[in-house]
């Protein structure tokens, strides 16, 4: 699309008009780190959460804060794949309504997927997740087949939601799945056994979330509309 060029400096509003083109993904600046609850739920409407700060010159290879380079050279391109991007909104939606247990379950799903997932190919691994790509150190460490200091398990969201990890630290355990379509089923299975006190459908030529019974919520920018009877069948 001509967006990362030698020329110019990316802007966010190109690159988030770009991403509605393709898979309704849209990208929100933001100045600071959010709540998991608060991000989440914005992934459930197809809203990316953007810093726009980059990292100091005299650290070039690390940031301790997710910045512009990790959110463009990460995030970005993984927005464009369809089924990526539905699999990033199932744990938004899932996340709607849910109790602070199963809030954080997802997020660490997240952590383990959008963040550090990898991927089995050609019997090789590759990184998708954005901590992997926007970083070479984390790159060659998740994917260097003589690592003998990382353990590789088998996407299991199931297993992955109570997994320790480390924020600020190569990562020592890291989940590969098949293919983003496989690791897309998975996290369906998992979003729809999240226990919750109603359930959500999206509606993308609407941008809003229809639901099953009347919800109440605060106003965050973001449209919930409560279901009316004739659109039950939407939810089935």
């Amino acid at each position: 699309a001509g967006i990362y060029a030698r020329e110019r400096i990316p802007q966010l509003q190109h690159i988030s008009d770009h991403l509605k083109q393709k898979t309704g993904f849209t990208l929100r600046p933001v100045t600071g780190l959010l709540s998991a609850r608060d991000f989440l739920a914005a992934l459930a409407f197809r809203v990316f959460f953007s810093t726009q700060y980059i990292r100091h010159h005299s650290e070039p290879m690390y940031t301790p804060e997710p910045d512009v380079i990790h959110e463009l050279l990460g995030h970005v391109p993984m927005f464009t794949d369809p089924d990526f991007a539905d699999f990033t909104q199932y744990i938004g939606m899932a996340s709607l309504g849910a109790s602070d247990e199963e809030v954080k379950r997802l997020a660490t799903n997240y952590w383990f997927s959008v963040e550090f997932g990898l991927l089995w190919e050609s019997g090789e691994i590759r990184g998708y997740g954005a901590g992997v790509l926007s970083s070479f150190g984390e790159l060659m460490h998740a994917t260097s087949p003589t690592n003998s200091k990382i353990e590789i398990r088998p996407f299991d969201p199931f297993a992955a939601c109570h997994q320790d990890y480390p924020i600020t630290k190569l990562q020592p355990v890291y989940f590969a799945a098949s293919s983003l379509a496989d690791a897309k089923a998975k996290m369906k299975t998992y979003a729809d056994q999240v226990d919750r006190p109603f359930h959500v459908k999206y509606i993308p030529e609407t941008e809003c979330m229809v639901t099953d019974k009347k919800v109440f919520s605060r106003p965050v920018g973001l449209k919930f509309t409560p279901v009316y009877p004739e659109m039950q069948e939407l939810l089935l």
